[in-house]
């Protein structure tokens, strides 16, 4: 989907679907690494066990990172204007990560028109890790 073909977004319309690879050990050193994010309680299963979480844990921002990809393969990245997130639960290595993405409302923002984008990442057992919304320039 490219720029043109979002100009026809529409209340409701979903973007495709996002389908990461389970969360490795590897995976969260490698983003470690490219964050600069090392915080123990992801990468040191001796640290996480004394922090009472039992294995490591996801950064937070590895699954926005995973919601932004879900916006910007369909979306061009200069189109995409904000983006936030919450985070709703802990993702354990394992977890099959889905990121979907559906329009809320188009709306004009000082001018220019949008669309109100909301982004959802879940684990393959349907638990809500984060919930984020972006604002996208239509033209």
């Amino acid at each position: 989907m490219s720029l043109r073909d979002i100009r026809t977004l529409k209340t409701g319309d979903a973007l495709p679907v996002l389908v990461m690879p389970p969360i490795t050990r590897q995976t969260l050193a490698v983003y470690c690494g490219a964050s600069g994010d090392h915080n123990p309680a992801h990468v040191d299963i001796d640290f996480a066990r004394a922090a009472g979480l039992g294995d490591v844990i996801a950064h937070g921002m590895l699954i926005m990172a995973y919601m932004s990809r879900c916006l910007s393969d369909c979306i061009p990245q200069d189109a995409i204007r904000t983006f936030g997130t919450r985070f709703m639960a802990v993702t354990h290595v394992g977890d099959k990560i889905t990121c979907a993405a559906h329009v809320l409302e188009k709306e004009a923002v000082e001018g220019a028109e949008m669309v109100r984008i909301a982004v959802t990442a879940t684990d393959q057992h349907g638990e809500v890790k984060s919930r984020g919304e972006a604002l996208v320039a239509l033209g």
